[in-house]
């Protein structure tokens, strides 16, 4: 008997399998790492990948971001695990492939095309004389006429709600009749697992079955260094169509590097003494200035926005004079001069922010929000000088994208290392004495905050203010003297009415922490040791003792 099984079948399969007894029902923590170690060891068996050494930094980068998510587990480094399993799964298919950036759409063209990929495979399947080719066929000429007619019968529903009713009708019998066939058939397995485990091998399809794309071709055409290159009138592109649409006659008329040149000096030194004037205010009211007066917040985020701008258009204005054959012009000293002083004056920009960060959360303590715009001035400082270097070297557009793609990638691993919750937590209880607490911000982060928030139970307590609180009071404010006073609203300034709406803010707070306790504990049950990592561990463990 002859026998034709796509080995990559077989992987899938096992893939589906697994990924439906690791994530049915239990939380993304210990069962993603062992997802992650059969995936490489699927890889290591089926390829030579240990002779790709970007391949195997890949790899390990991947483990890596397990390994964060298993000890420090929060929504970051879910992310962060998903996007290096993307890169992966892009460079694993494409190995050619050079940028970050290229291996994600690679990763998504994978899934994307996973339904197809995994139907013709199937159709390939020989058992004997038995193929499925004849029953999938018939699949498939049933598949674009059932969507053409779910498509109309929406349409037609909205338009009608008479037909809606008959239509809401036929689903729910139709859903009714499987179910009760389902039912009858396979009494131990529900419908929702069945649809679990079809996600799992389509999950697993985009990880093992190629997808043919041209991605490590066209990469294959683009270089790092810029090259000088000459235009051809009759030659038709895309963006000489554009230009002719806004610039008609003129787009046609190639204008000389003189000309190029001379224009680049006015747009940049224009440039340059704008900033100049936006960066002299901040000397003189943000460095040197009486910084009580200032509204950090207003300031801070206007000045945010303004770096955005400023930056974009500092991308965007270089590499439009800087992406062609001006790169080799001779007398292009000056522009460069121009372009590296606004770069410089773009990274004072940044630092004017980080300085408003810096004083921003002295005040007010320490937020995601504030991690945020110092996380962006980071990007922002290695943004400039890469541009700088692509400037300087004659480097190109994709060195850029190639370049900045990787180094993202590398923080994106190192802000992992830490649980942000906690420490956010920590750091604004250490600092209370220089910074306003705001308590229903650390109430609203996640349940790994709970041992310090009830080791500091009694701490937060003070802290709580009716102006600021995220819990409600009541007050008897119309008993005893105060019962003939004429008030809409309690009065607050009263000795009694303050001490009646602390005792219901902290009862409040303490019966919100109980419940985030009894619910963190619920939650836990309901889960099996494929959900543990160390960050829940530690709450369980210390909510136990204490």
């Amino acid at each position: 008997m002859n026998y034709k099984i796509d080995n990559k079948l077989i992987y899938v399969l096992s893939g589906g399998l697994l990924f439906n007894f690791l994530f049915w029902k239990e939380e993304l923590a210990l069962n993603l790492v062992i997802y992650s170690l059969f995936l490489v060891t699927i890889y290591l068996i089926s390829n030579k990948l240990l002779d790709n050494k970007k391949v195997v930094l890949i790899v390990l980068s991947h483990v890596f971001a397990g390994i964060l998510l298993l000890v420090n587990h929060s929504v970051l480094t879910i992310v962060t695990w998903y996007i290096s399993l993307f890169i992966l799964i892009g460079y694993f298919h494409n190995v050619q492939l050079r940028s970050i950036f290229t291996a994600l759409i690679a990763a998504f063209l994978q899934f994307a095309s996973s339904p197809v990929n995994l139907f013709k495979r199937i159709t390939a399947i020989e058992i004997g004389g038995f193929s499925f080719k004849p029953a999938l066929k018939l699949i498939q000429y049933l598949i674009i006429p059932s969507f053409i007619l779910l498509l109309f019968s929406i349409i037609y529903s909205i338009a009608n709600p008479v037909f809606d009713s008959y239509l809401g009708n036929f689903f729910e019998n139709l859903e009714s009749f499987f179910n009760t066939v389902f039912t009858f058939f396979f009494k131990d397995i529900s419908i929702d697992r069945i649809a679990f485990l079809a996600v799992g091998l389509l999950f697993s399809t985009g990880l093992f079955i190629s997808f043919k794309n041209k991605l490590e071709k066209m990469e294959s055409g683009l270089h790092d260094k810029l090259l000088r290159v000459r235009h051809h009138k009759k030659q038709i592109t895309i963006w000489k169509e554009i230009s002719n649409l806004f610039l008609g006659n003129l787009a046609n008329k190639k204008m000389a590097l003189k000309t190029e040149n001379t224009i680049a000096i006015i747009s940049f030194a224009g440039l340059n003494l704008l900033l100049l004037f936006l960066n002299g205010i901040d000397i003189t009211t943000l460095w040197m200035g009486d910084l009580g007066s200032l509204n950090f917040s207003q300031a801070l985020h206007g000045s945010t926005n303004a770096l955005i701008i400023s930056i974009v258009m500092a991308m965007a204005v270089i590499l439009y004079f800087f992406n062609g054959n001006l790169n080799f012009y001779r007398k292009s000293k000056t522009i460069r001069f121009l372009a590296y002083g606004w770069i410089l004056q773009n990274t004072f920009l940044i630092l004017s922010v980080l300085l408003r960060d810096y004083h921003y959360i002295a005040m007010h303590g320490l937020t995601y929000k504030r991690i945020g715009v110092i996380v962006f001035s980071l990007l922002c400082v290695i943004g400039l000088l890469t541009v700088y270097w692509k400037v300087a070297k004659q480097k190109s557009l994709f060195y850029l994208f190639k370049t900045n793609g990787a180094i993202w990638y590398v923080l994106l691993l190192a802000s992992g290392l830490i649980n942000w919750d906690v420490y956010i937590v920590k750091y604004n209880i250490e600092n209370r004495n220089g910074a306003v607490l705001d308590v229903s911000y650390l109430m609203s982060l996640s349940d790994k905050t709970l041992p310090s928030l009830i080791e500091n139970k009694e701490l937060l307590k003070k802290y709580l203010s009716p102006n600021t609180s995220p819990y409600s009071y009541t007050a008897n404010v119309m008993e005893g003297p105060l019962a003939t006073t004429s008030v809409k609203k309690p009065v607050v300034d009263s000795i009694e009415i303050k001490k009646q709406i602390k005792q219901s803010l902290v009862q409040n707070f303490n019966e919100s922490l109980a419940k985030r306790t009894v619910k963190f504990n619920e939650k836990r049950k309901k889960t099996t040791w494929l959900s543990w990592n160390y960050r829940d561990w530690l709450t369980y463990t210390y909510l136990n003792q204490h």
